[in-house]
């Protein structure tokens, strides 16, 4: 009960001092000398937060079940682990925990732009703000995480058994840091266009938090990637799920906006499009807050059902993006330098090029995702929209997208002028084109669409491996970011050109076969572990080569709730994945078995990693020059 109430008022506290902020920067933004107060005050703000989250944590490790949250969502029998993680792994939790990062981001956006404008700081502080006391309000107003239960139950109802897993258990908070980040890019965008403070200097700035949010973006959906592919069993990576989603569009929005800063730093050029990305990035992380957290979707992601908390992100939502609109439109000013010749043949035209490509891409996973609302809400007509509808609109318009990745990070900043140098890019086309072909007779797949992509996306290899042995060394994160986006590219298309499955029901002693392999169902065996009992399967697969593999698929039911979960077991190497996953048919002794062979699995997180990994060396070295 004591941390219950330590963590509400502590809410209280930390709402209270975030008003005061506010004022203390209104009147600071008058005298243009900031107040020594806001500091303190702001780290007062971020510990107050950081003590209410931990009330939470307590809660759920002593299994306080007087608290509502903890009620809903933990058990006694549940292990350490799982007790901590489902701290987040709820709506109220879930809120509290972004409410701490957007306190943390604030602070450290204190401390670390120092040799900023003055009034910009300010301001950012007063719009990043005014966030903060919007999100106090949903947390206290609808989704208080500290509601107390009278008189106190004696056990919980338990966290979802889907959601325990190591890999979910991290994925929200890495996935609410790169939310967060749009929201600095936010407020200092509408600051920088206040104080007309658009130009390189703030761009280089802001770039260090745009890279924050974009790698861990990445990360994030990278972890619910995997976890989809190995905890659901359905074998696949990505479903177009529509919380998988709306996830992808900030983090689209953000690649876009982080190349659009590189036009600005070196050239004074595209403001008024770069200011529209910010806006747009943090309306669409909003945007993705309100599907999930409304309940509107249905998802095995989704948290809420609760339509009051639902129109209050909707109406904070809707008075962020008009104050942003108003603040746009009144106070951005075009100069005449801003008006710069281009041509045709150079980075910044291609940077332009690619952001299109993406904003198509973006339109179509924002039409697929919320289409299907508005027909309900208009004619109460239910449908999804899957897979067939994103690679129809998207494929075609992804080839042309590679060819202009492979020509244009090789042009020059205002004007190309070498083109003879530029056959090179011919030369690897042919070659993509040749081994396309051969490849892809080999396997019995020559349809027009896989052969297409096929060469965009190797003659897309070929370029950024040849960048790596370009004499300008000083470009390495950029380097291994191309070669990243490239072999994910690849992997993934190599994936669903090859990919092979078979679903059979089977009992134990049968056997079948399956291409070039065969499968023997060998035994069951029965275990009670921790908060489940545990039917295992022992699977042996015979290949013609005489390789002998061994799986043992797991059938997981779950004390509380009484949930049955499907555990896949994976063989993984270099070349591709075996997966094998069992569900049992009800009141039958036969069990369903799906057997897959994913190819070139690992190099899809790999290629994630190098992603990352020039992220992460870009960022380092903006924050080491800064």
């Amino acid at each position: 009960m004591i941390p219950n109430f330590i963590g509400y008022y502590s809410l209280i506290f930390g709402l209270a001092s975030s008003v005061i902020i506010f004022i203390l920067s209104l009147k600071s933004y008058k005298i243009k000398i900031i107040d020594k107060k806001i500091f303190s005050l702001s780290f007062l703000q971020f510990f107050f937060v950081l003590t209410s989250f931990f009330s939470l944590v307590i809660c759920f490790v002593i299994s306080d079940f007087s608290n509502e949250t903890v009620f809903n969502n933990s058990h006694s029998n549940k292990p350490i682990f799982y007790k901590i993680s489902g701290t987040w792994g709820n709506h109220e939790g879930s809120l509290l925990l972004w409410l701490l990062v957007l306190t943390l981001f604030l602070f450290l956006f204190l401390i670390y732009s120092k040799d900023e404008v003055k009034r910009y700081r300010i301001l950012t502080l007063v719009f990043q703000q005014v966030i903060i006391i919007g999100f106090f309000l949903f947390v206290l107003i609808t989704s208080n995480p500290f509601n107390y239960l009278f008189p106190k139950p004696v056990e919980g109802l338990g966290l979802n058994p889907i959601l325990q897993d190591p890999a979910l258990a991290i994925h929200p908070p890495i996935l609410y840091i790169g939310y967060v980040g749009a929201s600095i890019i936010f407020s200092s965008s509408l600051a920088a266009t206040v104080e007309n403070y658009i130009s390189k200097s703030w761009a280089k700035n802001i770039k260090i938090w745009i890279l924050v949010s974009w790698i861990f973006l990445t990360v994030g959906i990278m972890l619910g990637s995997i976890w989809a592919y190995y905890e659901l069993g359905w074998g696949g990576f990505w479903f177009w799920d529509p919380v998988e989603n709306v996830s992808l569009m900030p983090w689209i929005c953000l690649t876009a906006l982080l190349h659009c800063i590189l036009v600005l730093e070196k050239r004074d050029f595209l403001k008024t499009w770069t200011i529209i990305l910010s806006i747009a990035t943090f309306t669409l992380s909003m945007c993705g807050t309100f599907l999930v957290r409304s309940g509107i979707l249905n998802s095995v992601h989704t948290f809420a059902n609760d339509p009051s908390r639902g129109i209050f992100i909707l109406s904070f939502l809707f008075f962020l993006v008009i104050m942003s609109l108003v603040i746009f439109f009144t106070f951005y000013q075009e100069k005449k330098e801003d008006y710069q010749k281009i041509y045709f043949l150079s980075k910044e035209v291609s940077i332009l090029i690619n952001n299109w490509f993406l904003m198509y891409f973006l339109s179509v996973i924002l039409i697929g995702t919320l289409y299907p609302i508005f027909l309900e809400v208009i004619s109460n007509q239910k449908i999804s929209v899957g897979p067939p509808f994103y690679n129809k609109l998207i494929v075609p318009f992804l080839i042309f997208f590679m060819l202009f990745m492979s020509i244009g990070p090789n042009f020059r900043w205002i004007k190309e002028t070498n083109i003879k140098n530029k056959f090179q890019l011919i030369l690897f086309f042919f070659l993509s084109m040749f081994l396309s072909l051969i490849f892809l007779e080999k396997i019995g797949r020559t349809d027009l669409f896989n052969s297409l992509l096929l060469v965009a996306s190797l003659h897309l290899v070929f370029i950024t491996i040849k960048d790596f042995f370009s004499k300008k060394i000083h470009n390495f994160s950029k380097k291994i970011s191309h070669f990243g986006f490239s072999l994910l590219i690849l992997s993934i298309l190599l994936n669903g050109i090859m990919s092979s499955e078979i679903t059979m029901n089977l009992k134990v002693g049968d056997s079948f076969n399956f291409g070039k392999e065969k499968i023997f169902f060998k035994s069951l065996k029965n275990n009670k572990i921790n908060n489940y009992q545990s039917i295992t399967g022992h699977f042996i697969v015979v290949d013609d080569k005489k390789n002998i593999y061994e799986f043992e698929p797991e059938l997981r039911i779950y004390d509380q709730p009484e949930v049955v979960t499907s555990e896949a077991d994976i063989k993984t190497d270099l070349f591709g994945d075996k997966f094998l996953v069992i569900n049992k048919i009800k009141g039958d002794e036969y069990f369903n078995v799906r057997y897959q062979i994913k190819p070139f699995m690992i190099w899809i997180w790999i290629s994630t990693l190098l992603l990352v990994i020039g992220g992460s060396i870009s960022l380092y070295k903006r924050y080491y020059e800064k």
